[in-house]
């Protein structure tokens, strides 16, 4: 007897949320050799797909490759935990003693915890990785990432939550993306820290000329990566701001 097929589309979780309904699939594309892609949905849009994990995996790689190779019990925040691929990044430095990965949504850490996703195990086992639900821009905007050690500060802040300066997942961070939101920001860095984050859209010059008043070095690097299922090669950016030393 042949036995049945998988299905191509397996919902491991499904929750209503104050930002819309949130979503854990798990998809076979057929198309791939029957690739198995974890993907997470929030309300009408995308928020991440295993397929789709360049630049996430970069965020972390070309933020730390900023700070000094010599320099080491290197701490880092996270903004936006998603399916991991940048806390996993972030970990894999073996300079990274402490990472601090803030997350909105409390099921998305449950995931992570319970194993529904596939880093969860590796991740929440690291005895340097913390998962903090919380909201970023909040904190942000507050005491800092660390509820144990107001206004802590960190070598590295990275932040994978909307979809670039422009295009926000909810109108209450627009703040953050100005110049006393950046300023506020750069105060949780230690000097020379470095502040990366992800876009969805090509660099976004008025975004680019905050950065400019507010951290004395910083770039815009386009990271390319491929789209199996167009059959194409996608863009993101990822911005990258340090602080003097």
């Amino acid at each position: 007897m042949v036995p049945p097929m998988p299905p191509d589309f397996e919902e491991l979780d499904y929750q209503e949320t104050p930002l819309g309904t949130l979503i854990l699939r798990r998809r076979r594309l057929r198309s791939l050799d029957d690739l198995e892609v974890y993907e997470i949905i929030l309300g009408e849009g995308y928020l991440m797909s295993s397929l789709f994990t360049t630049v996430e995996i970069a965020l972390a790689n070309l933020a730390l490759a900023l700070l000094p190779a010599e320099k080491r019990e290197l701490s880092v925040a996270v903004g936006g935990l998603g399916l991991g691929y940048t806390a996993q990044a972030a970990l894999k430095d073996s300079r990274v003693s402490e990472l601090v990965v803030v997350e909105a949504l409390p099921d998305v850490i449950g995931w992570h915890r319970k194993e529904l996703v596939p880093l969860g195990k590796e991740i929440h086992n690291d005895p340097r990785c913390r998962l903090i639900e919380g909201d970023f821009f909040s904190l942000a905007a507050g005491q800092g990432f660390d509820p144990g050690e107001p206004r802590r500060c960190f070598d590295a802040i990275l932040l994978d939550i909307d979809h670039s300066p422009r295009n926000l997942i909810h109108e209450r961070h627009q703040g953050f993306y100005s110049l006393s939101g950046l300023r506020r920001l750069r105060s949780f860095l230690h000097p020379g820290g470095i502040f990366a984050m992800w876009s969805d859209d090509p660099p976004d010059e008025h975004f680019e000329d905050l950065l400019r008043e507010v951290f004395p070095s910083t770039e815009s690097r386009i990271v390319t990566f491929p789209n199996p299922l167009q059959g194409i090669e996608s863009k993101s950016t990822v911005y990258l701001a340090q602080c003097s030393d």
